[in-house]
């Protein structure tokens, strides 16, 4: 079995080519799922995991359940050549059984910053035979931030914005350092809030009011699943902080906000206006 490793948090990277260019492709994480189309090539994708909704066509993939909890049985079954991930995908025993099976792995490191997608970018499409379409795309990327480097240079301050991952009852979980919603929000130009800890914490009343945040970020679908703004507004915690006080939220697609593909510049620009527009 051929096995790609390209992690961007580690400080070596192994990678071999593959003897031919595949042809029945599984991609796993929703960014990853859209460098593939964004390269010409979803034509060869049979699959995706449930955060692969991005663009249409990839929402109507077979699916092989959420990144993290992947099953062999449902990616074996499609009989891929190749399966595309990132290195936050598992759990690590389906990782086995795919190699032990002899399907060929491309492993890609999460991404969490734009240099960090320009890489996966370029080792999915040496992967496809894409290099050409990759070029294209690289060049909207950094097109895009280039446009964003001039909204961040007009801002007049910078807002201190909290994050929240709101879960089905519970306090709501927040995002400190060392996260797609830290990097995304420093990327836009604006401060995260919380920089006492690192990855999520649940959100206490003591913390809200040492937070304190200009602004609350939220994806969309975070949104629906507490029951819209109002209603998180009044959770406990939430509703001392001056951002909730006076009604300055953001919601945001979960995949366009924290995905760091293809269009991660463009959701940065958008946070950027939202923010400056508050």
């Amino acid at each position: 079995m051929i096995k790609f490793l390209f992690s961007l948090s580690l400080v070596f990277m192994t990678s071999t080519v593959l003897a031919e260019t595949p042809k029945r492709v599984v991609s796993v994480g929703g960014a990853l799922t859209e460098i593939v189309y964004g390269l010409d090539a979803g034509n060869l994708l049979v699959g995706s995991d449930t955060t692969s909704y991005f663009p249409a066509k990839a929402a109507q993939l077979p699916k092989v359940g959420y990144q993290r909890t992947l099953s062999a049985e449902g990616i074996l079954s499609l009989t891929p050549d190749l399966v595309i991930l990132s290195d936050e995908a598992g759990p690590p025993a389906v990782l086995e059984q795919l190699k032990t099976a002899g399907v060929d792995i491309l492993q890609v490191g999460a991404g969490r910053s734009l240099s960090d997608v320009k890489e996966s970018i370029q080792v999915i499409a040496v992967a496809l035979d894409k290099t050409e379409q990759s070029n294209f795309l690289i060049s909207s990327l950094e097109l895009a931030s280039t446009k964003l480097n001039k909204a961040i240079a007009a801002q007049k301050d910078k807002k201190r914005i909290m994050f929240i991952l709101q879960h089905s009852g519970g306090a709501p979980m927040v995002a400190g350092l060392d996260t797609a919603a830290s990097s995304v929000i420093e990327l836009s130009g604006a401060e995260n809030a919380v920089s006492e800890y690192r990855g999520y914490k649940p959100l206490s009343p003591e913390a809200a009011t040492a937070i304190a945040p200009d602004i609350i970020l939220v994806t969309t679908q975070g949104l629906e699943q507490v029951g819209g703004k109002p209603a998180l507004l009044n959770i406990p915690g939430i509703n001392l902080t001056p951002a909730a006080k006076r009604g300055k939220v953001i919601a945001m697609d979960a995949l366009l906000l924290l995905g760091f593909g293809p269009r991660t510049a463009d959701a940065a620009i958008e946070l950027n206006r939202r923010t400056n527009d508050l």
